[in-house]
């Protein structure tokens, strides 16, 4: 049988100008479905794992069109509360070279937005399983979606369930204050957290010493004090940091360390220079990895190096979701990243 994993979150649609183009250039856009947990879960059931999402959404055609979207690549879409009247939205501009992508969101009133606790029944959606994933973006959706994922937090403890978050803060949906008041609430109920040296620093004010992130600096003394400033804050069992190194657009440095706490472990990935077809979905598949691999009983340097090498594939591919195989992710830890033609 396979592992059961749970994500919640809000599941967007995509509209991005084909190519390289600008917003105020474009004449048509590209339509594709994404949003965090949405994005964790498809990497899942690319993986093996029985991966449900969970979320609402309306009931006419667009909302269906979301549902198909996951359903088409295994994602357990049953758990879906069906209502409300939009699918949130956001719009993608790439960025290229020295000019940075933009997102513009247009979400408000989207039906999970909108939704109260009577909209899920946790203790039937945790029925079996082991693992629940959900990110700083859902809370920021109003403090009744805080409310939500608190009910969530609650039932997955009450089923020994594990759970991870992805920090993930987002200034465009809510403040400093408003993050920290929730994601310290939330929190207490977290196994792994993810998180990258931006997200630690707006939310909890907890922040590496002698790094810059705008200069590409990377100083591992002071991840190592970030993570277990965290673990020690919240008592998490394992912090995991994504380590990115911008040189443009284009071309990132990527790299990752997992703190074992139990263990006393800090394991730093191998650097992975990335030429960038779509960076979005980066993180997502980073936990996504992290979670099959904690899962499926790898050791603390072992599952970095999966997550990593499944984040740095995703990172060849457009749109937010991962395609990448266990196979694939396995020969690109294994020191295998030539992009040789296999034939």
């Amino acid at each position: 049988m396979a592992k059961k994993v749970v994500t919640f979150g809000e599941l967007m649609i995509r509209l991005q100008p084909y190519n390289y183009e600008r917003f105020v250039q474009a004449d048509h856009l590209e339509f594709t479905f994404g949003g965090g947990e949405a994005n964790v879960a498809v990497s899942l059931a690319n993986y093996g794992l029985d991966a449900a999402f969970v979320t609402k959404l309306p009931a006419h055609a667009i909302g269906q069109a979301a549902v198909n979207s996951l359903r088409r690549y295994g994602v357990d879409t049953t758990k879906i509360t069906r209502g409300g009247d939009r699918v949130g939205i956001y719009f993608n501009e790439k960025g290229a070279s020295q000019r940075p992508s933009v997102c513009i969101y247009d979400r408000a009133h989207s039906a999970i937005s909108e939704a109260t606790t009577a909209d899920f029944d946790w203790d039937a959606i945790f029925e079996g399983v082991e693992w629940f994933h959900f990110t700083g973006i859902t809370p920021a959706l109003g403090a009744n979606v805080v409310e939500i994922c608190r009910e969530a937090c609650k039932a997955a403890k009450a089923h020994g369930v594990k759970i991870s978050c992805d920090l993930n803060y987002r200034g465009k949906l809510w403040t400093r204050d408003e993050a920290r008041a929730a994601m310290t609430d939330l929190c207490q109920y977290v196994d792994v957290c993810i998180s990258n040296e931006e997200d630690a620093k707006d939310v909890f004010g907890i922040e590496a010493e002698a790094t810059d992130i705008t200069a590409g600096a990377l100083n591992k003394e002071g991840y190592k004090s970030v993570a277990k400033q965290l673990a020690d804050k919240f008592n998490f069992e394992m912090v995991a940091i994504t380590l990115r190194e911008s040189k443009s657009a284009f071309d990132n440095d990527w790299s990752a360390m997992l703190y074992n706490v139990k263990k006393d472990e800090y394991c730093f990935s191998k650097l992975y220079h990335l030429h960038i077809i779509d960076r979005i979905g980066g993180g997502d598949s980073f936990g996504g990895g992290l979670i099959y691999s904690l899962l499926s009983g790898k050791d603390t340097q072992a599952a970095v190096e999966f997550a990593v090498a499944a984040s740095a594939l995703k990172h060849s591919i457009e749109g937010d979701y991962n395609f990448a195989t266990v196979p694939e992710v396995e020969k690109l830890a294994g020191g295998d990243g030539s992009g040789r033609v296999q034939r």
